[in-house]
């Protein structure tokens, strides 16, 4: 009579499981395989003391963090300089407690977070350098979008539920979410809607700032484990961000007209037309400060808990020109691998190239409007060469300009 075949350690047999591997001597199930796993990840986090631990010599530089920056995002090299530094310094941050001087003492010297707001137009990769940059790091890293937030008890979502985000990338292990670093994208979308306090109730903007507060300058607060909106009975995680690092960033639409009359204020008296012409008036953003963030509608409170400001410069064409072909994950090789996986060769012609520029330059989109164009040219062509037998593809300007204007034609119809 056969042995019947049977889980070594839960006794099952291999009807009473959905997989039954086999080892050297014995047989394990595809449950206790999981169990077994999720153990051994407990015990190796247990070891370490969870995501995030790291000693100095192997700690990026913020030169190594830019140049890897660079691989993925165009430009903007001040922007990239300031989160690289910030995330640097958040990581000796950590360590400051464990870190000991010359003469292996230690002092009563403590480092305080310095949170970070970018400021730059739609399409010049605010989002997409938080997205890079969570791809080398050591700690938990989360992007949450402000547009969802409102003040408590109003349909929406509460503050906490940022932190909510952070747990679930650090598999809940709260001691490694207390060292995360959470992206909080659209934040000029919460600013109230003038310089002046509200009269009248703001549930989406001065209200969600105020609740901002607690989590910028460090606080216990209790997180909803999964998300939502927080009831008497749900278990709550209390969650110190005291050493949680908040990255911001935002388009700021229309900022431009709070700097220039700034700067239009102090311009006045001897030497003033020289000072006007110092002026680059294409580009006020680059002269963005604490002030017009105040004038555009965030509250003097999240300003100060934003120490360090930054900007975004605006893309030009030979910016979006890299973009498109130059980056690792570049739009143009996007495709050519997307084509490349039905064993077709996807070509551009040069002109192509410089028609989806010209439309990017038109519509005002910036980085992101490369993608929307190329994707609007591109649709027929992805419907249709899959089902055929060619092996070669060659996107001209006349096929594109077709593309473009047939597109631009079928939406004035619509409206």
């Amino acid at each position: 009579m056969a042995t019947q075949e049977k889980c070594s350690f839960c006794g099952r047999t291999r009807k009473e499981v959905s997989l039954l591997m086999s080892g050297i001597s014995g047989f394990i199930c595809d449950e206790c395989a999981a169990r077994a796993y999720e153990m051994a990840q407990e015990l190796t986090r247990e070891k370490s003391g969870g995501k995030g631990q790291f000693d100095l010599k192997s700690l990026p530089t913020p030169k190594q963090i830019k140049a890897f920056l660079d691989e993925y995002v165009i430009g903007q090299d001040e922007a990239k300089m300031y989160l690289s530094v910030s995330v640097y310094n958040h990581y000796k941050r950590l360590m400051q407690k464990s870190f000991k001087g010359k003469d292996n003492s230690s002092d009563d010297v403590e480092i305080e977070k310095s949170n970070i707001i970018m400021v730059g137009a739609t399409g010049t990769g605010k989002t997409l350098m938080a997205k890079t940059i969570a791809k080398m790091l050591k700690v938990p890293f989360t992007i949450v979008d402000a547009t969802v937030l409102t003040e408590a008890g109003y349909v929406g979502e509460d503050v906490e539920s940022l932190l909510t985000r952070l747990l679930q990338e650090s598999d809940y292990d709260v001691a490694s979410a207390e060292r995360g670093i959470v992206f909080i994208d659209e934040i000029d979308k919460i600013a109230r809607k003038g310089d002046n306090p509200s009269i009248t109730r703001d549930v989406s903007g001065e209200g969600v700032q105020q609740g901002l507060l607690k989590l910028l300058e460090g606080s216990i607060v209790n997180v909803p484990p999964q998300g939502g909106r927080k009831h008497p009975e749900q278990r709550m995680i209390p969650v110190n961000t005291q050493n949680i690092l908040f990255i911001c960033g935002g388009a700021f639409d229309g900022i431009e007209k709070k700097i220039a009359q700034r700067l239009n204020t102090t311009v006045v008296g001897y030497g003033a037309s020289q000072k006007s012409e110092q002026i680059d008036k294409n580009d006020l953003l680059q002269y963005v400060a604490p002030q017009d963030l105040k004038a555009f509608g965030l509250i003097p409170e999240i300003i100060g808990r934003l120490p360090i400001l930054t900007y975004l410069e605006p893309l030009d064409r030979k910016a979006l020109r890299s973009i498109l072909t130059e980056p690792k994950n570049a739009i143009t090789k996007q495709y050519v691998k997307l084509f490349e996986m039905d064993g077709i060769t996807l070509t551009f012609d040069e002109d192509v190239l410089e028609y989806i520029i010209d439309k990017a330059i038109e519509f005002k989109l910036g980085a992101r409007g490369l993608r929307a164009i190329t994707e609007t040219i591109m649709m027929e062509t992805m419907y249709e060469t899959p089902s055929s037998r060619r092996k070669k593809v060659c996107i001209t300007l006349d096929y594109a300009k077709s593309k473009i204007e047939t597109a631009n034609a079928t939406r004035l119809k619509s409206i």
